[in-house]
């Protein structure tokens, strides 16, 4: 735990060597898979339970990882329910590569969407 992946590379080589690492490390390919799962993201004490250990500077530096590398990010709620950590489409990607699944290509928002002309 001295150590840690702190940057996501440009070089793809690199990019696959920080993937390996990823996988490598039980703490962070569980957590990146239990955080790809959820459909609403992990609360702090859901990041403990996913772990199996009550070490909350285990968790502290497996979520610092993860947003480091721009895996996950960090939604705040205003109106009392749980800040929650949730998965990025960079995240789901690495996911997937991880998990051995088909990569998901990056969903499309209505603002990126060329508009057609109607003529």
């Amino acid at each position: 735990m001295k150590g840690g992946i702190w940057v996501w590379p440009t070089d793809p080589k690199m990019q696959r060597r920080t993937l390996r690492k990823v996988s490598r490390s039980p703490q962070l390919s569980t957590l990146l898979k239990a955080v790809a799962e959820s459909s609403e993201g992990l609360s702090n004490p859901e990041v403990g339970q996913v772990l199996g250990n009550d070490s909350g500077w285990l968790a502290i530096w497996a979520i610092r990882q993860l947003l480091s590398l721009g895996f996950v990010t960090y939604k705040t709620d205003l109106f009392g329910e749980p800040s929650r950590y949730v998965i990025t489409d960079l995240g789901k990607r690495a996911a997937a590569i991880i998990s051995g699944q088909p990569t998901p290509k990056p969903e499309v928002s209505q603002a990126t969407v060329p508009q057609q002309n109607p003529a």
